[in-house]
């Protein structure tokens, strides 16, 4: 089995820092299945198909597949109310988002 490469935007990082034990303790296993499966879990947002979200306990993980690097970024994590807000900064964050995911895996020699 492939896996993917997780890895996370300083949004992502900022709020998972400051989550308890028991929410990271869900992300860790969601980490876990986006390593995995990838692109099968969570559902499409805005009509793009590698831009997700999973459900978790009343917060939503968002996050952006690539398939060229079979990578998951890890983008951002907030309730409902908020959701709207964090999907239209990522979209417009999009190519940016492209370009870090790109920087990190050649950092950690991936690509």
């Amino acid at each position: 089995m492939s896996y993917y490469t997780v890895i996370s935007f300083t949004n992502f990082e900022e709020k998972y820092y400051h989550s308890t034990e028991k929410e990271k303790q869900r992300i860790n296993r969601l980490l876990d299945q986006l390593s995995e499966k990838g692109e099968m879990v969570g559902k499409p947002l805005a009509g793009y198909w590698f831009f997700r979200e999973k459900k978790m306990n009343g917060n939503r993980l968002y996050f952006l597949v690539y398939r060229e690097w079979k990578t998951v970024l890890l983008v951002d994590v907030g309730h409902k109310k908020i959701q709207q807000k964090i999907i239209s900064e990522i979209l417009i964050q999009l190519e940016n988002h492209k370009e870090y995911t790109r920087k990190k895996l050649l950092e950690m020699k991936i690509i």
